[in-house]
Formats: structure tokens, sequence, C-alpha cells
């Protein structure tokens, strides 16, 4: 019975999460992850210029 618990609770945070990416991706979010996600062009890496 606990293992039945664990994995509704499981699957509603994995629902969840995917729910979130979704909805982030349709409202045009370029980069979910980032604070700044609907004011940048979509470069959120920080890389150098070196590099």
């Amino acid at each position: 019975m606990e293992n039945v618990i664990i994995v509704c609770v499981v699957c509603g945070i994995v629902g969840g999460a995917v729910r979130f990416l979704r909805r982030a991706k349709k409202s045009g979010q370029t980069c979910v992850g980032c604070p700044h996600a609907k004011q940048c062009g979509g470069c959120c890496t920080n890389r150098t210029e070196s590099e």
C-alpha cells in the first residue's frame, strides 16, 4: 500500500513539472529556467567570448 502512495506522489510531482514546462513554452518563454526568460533573446548561457 505504501508503494502505491509513493508512486502516486512521484507521478504528481513529475506531472506538475511537465505541466509547468508546457505552459511556460506556450507563453513564449525561450529559457524556462532563467529568471529573465520573457525578456531574453534566447541566449541564456554564461559563455565568455574566448570559448
